[in-house]
């Protein structure tokens, strides 16, 4: 499987879309607010740029694709009145994998600019916006061209599958009960897409510049401490598959064969990558948590746990179903989600799960 050409979020705006789904990754952004605030005041004070460089990777589609974006612009147009200066020029590049909704993208793009303007209340300079479909993996953006790179939610997809993993039976990630070198192939693919990743961004930042990056991860340095953390709802997920297996609806070797191409990161896995790429120097390093569905979603806007749960479910399917119709086909999907929705119900509801966020700070060395 080319991940290049069929990882995507699920597109247009219909129910299970990433646009109508994506509550998590939306309070993820917003924990991050603060620091954003300090490293673009912190850029733009140091470097005071005429044009200023904006790239998003990893933007998808939906509401949360422009949110960072505007606020970056909003600190920067601030700064411009605090010091009296004028306000720089805006270019702003919008990255994902080609197969991403950047049509609903670039529809959204003439309100977005409309909606800034009212809000800021004052003249600012031009806005420029560019879409770049390629790999982040991969060179995508010219040498020294980039003030400030932005990704959330992003870095946790490994560019491929890792190789040797297919003694991973009955698991579609890495569990407790996966052998000992499916671990050690995820983390080997974490290591070699975190280190190029790094390696191509220093080439396309100037000197000073910023980078912001947030991980799904995990805060033990154990690399199987997963409990109900960020990979929990795949292993439901799998319990789901496994039970379709024993009735037929899917065949024992299509599970064997399909394993999610993520991986959640400790703090110290992506220091260590940091340092040892030599690039950047780490300005500031968080982790946080958002506590389960509970602590994601407005129970008072559901009537029921059940629907809550429903949303829950459409938020999975919005982020994995691409991959799953090329490797199931698209006739087992809503029976693996009803089944999802139900484990979920009778599984999270016992626990509350919580999410971890790492958030990094990087400055480009000199």
């Amino acid at each position: 499987m080319d991940l290049a050409h069929v990882l995507h979020m699920n597109g247009d705006v219909e129910e299970a879309s990433y646009a109508n789904n994506s509550l998590i990754q939306q309070k993820a952004i917003s924990l991050g607010t603060s620091s954003r605030i300090k490293a673009i005041t912190n850029l733009y004070c140091a470097v005071y740029p005429r044009s200023f460089a904006i790239a998003e990777l990893g933007c998808s589609s939906g509401p949360n694709t422009l949110s960072v974006i505007s606020e970056v612009i909003k600190v920067v147009e601030k700064l411009c009145q605090e010091l009296n200066h004028k306000s720089p020029e805006y270019k702003i590049f919008l990255n994902d994998l080609p197969g991403n909704d950047f049509n609903s993208v670039f529809k959204s793009l003439d309100n977005f600019k409309n909606k800034l303007r009212d809000e800021i209340e004052t003249e600012m300079g031009p806005c420029y916006f560019f879409g770049v479909p390629g790999s982040f993996y991969d060179r995508i953006f010219p040498n020294q061209s980039l003030h400030f790179v932005h990704s959330s939610y992003s870095l946790h997809w490994l560019s491929k599958v890792p190789n040797g993993v297919d003694n991973n039976k009955s698991n579609i990630y890495v569990t407790n009960t996966s052998p000992s070198n499916v671990l050690k192939a995820y983390y080997e693919q974490f290591h070699i897409d975190f280190s190029l990743f790094l390696k191509y961004r220093a080439q396309e930042l100037v000197e000073g510049g910023c980078m912001i990056l947030t991980f799904l991860g995990r805060e033990s340095d154990d690399p199987l401490a997963f409990g109900k953390g960020s990979s929990y709802g795949w292993e439901l997920l799998a319990m789901a598959l496994n039970d379709m297996v024993v009735e037929g609806i899917i065949e024992e070797e299509k599970l064997n064969t399909f394993n999610i191409p993520n991986y959640y990161p400790s703090p110290s896995e992506v220091k260590l990558e940091v340092q040892t790429e030599g690039s950047f120097s780490i300005n500031q390093m968080e982790v946080s948590e958002i506590m389960g569905a509970d602590g994601v979603y407005n129970t008072n806007a559901f009537d029921s746990k059940s629907e809550m749960y429903e949303s829950v479910a459409k938020g999975t399917r919005a982020i994995i179903e691409p991959l799953m119709i090329v490797h199931f086909g698209e006739g087992v999907i809503d029976e693996a989600f009803d089944r999802f929705k139900i484990i979920l119900e009778s599984g999270i509801s016992k626990e509350r799960t919580k999410i971890t966020n790492l958030t990094i700070t990087l400055i480009r060395k000199p």
